[in-house]
C-alpha cells in the first residue's frame, strides 16, 4: 500500500529547516517589518511595502506591494478602499489561513478548501471622540473557519488550534504589543 502524496503547496520542510538554522543563529530571527503611508486627501491614504530586514541584513520583496486605506461614505468619506480596521482583519485571516496550510502540508492532510471569515465588532463611538469610555479598537473578534480536508473534524480543530498559537497577527492582537508613535 503507498501513502497517498499531500500537496498543499508549501514547502513544509524548508521551513523546518529554516526554524532549525534559526535556533542556532537566533540574532538573524530578528526582523523588522516596514509599511510607508502617504496620505493622499481625505480619509484616504496609500501605504507600500517593499522593505524589510531580517537574517541579519536589509531584504527586499520581489516587487513592491501597495494597499489603500479610506473610510465609507457613512462615515462622510468617499470609500475608495476598506478601511484600515478591515485590512487589520484581512491581516488576521490571511495569517491564520496561511498558517493552516502549513500545518495541514507538515502533518500530511490534504486541504480541498479553507475559508476564513472573520468580524470585529467596534463600537465607532470611541474613535469618533462621541464617548470617552469607549475604546477604540475592537470590542472582540470572531474567526470562523470552513475547512473541507481529508481529515476528521478533530484533527481539522487541531490544525486551527496550531496555527492560532504560531499566528504573529493573532499574538499582536490578543496581547499587548508596545507601540510608540513620534514626530520626525
Amino acid at each position: 500500500m503507498t501513502t497517498p502524496t499531500v500537496n498543499n503547496n508549501v514547502n513544509s520542510d524548508a521551513l523546518l529547516q529554516a526554524r532549525d538554522a534559526l535556533k542556532e543563529a537566533p540574532q538573524a530571527a530578528e526582523f523588522v517589518w516596514k509599511v510607508t503611508s502617504e496620505w493622499k486627501d481625505g480619509t484616504y491614504s496609500r501605504q507600500t511595502i517593499e522593505h524589510f530586514s531580517g537574517l541579519g541584513a536589509a531584504q527586499q520583496h520581489k516587487q513592491a506591494f501597495t494597499l489603500e486605506g479610506d473610510h465609507p461614505e457613512v462615515f462622510a468619506s468617499e470609500d475608495r478602499a476598506p478601511t484600515p480596521v478591515e485590512t487589520v482583519l484581512a491581516g488576521l485571516a490571511g495569517c491564520l489561513t496561511a498558517g493552516v496550510a502549513a500545518v495541514a502540508q507538515n502533518r500530511g492532510i490534504q486541504l480541498h478548501s479553507v475559508r476564513a471569515t472573520v468580524e470585529g465588532n467596534h463600537n465607532v463611538l470611541g474613535i469618533l471622540g462621541g464617548d470617552p469610555e469607549v475604546r477604540n479598537g475592537f470590542n472582540d473578534v470572531n474567526v470562523r473557519f470552513d475547512i473541507d480536508a481529508d481529515a476528521s473534524p478533530e484533527d481539522i480543530a487541531a490544525l486551527v488550534a496550531q496555527s492560532q498559537k504560531r499566528s504573529a497577527v493573532f499574538d499582536a492582537l490578543a496581547n499587548p504589543t508596545n507601540v510608540n508613535v513620534s514626530v520626525g
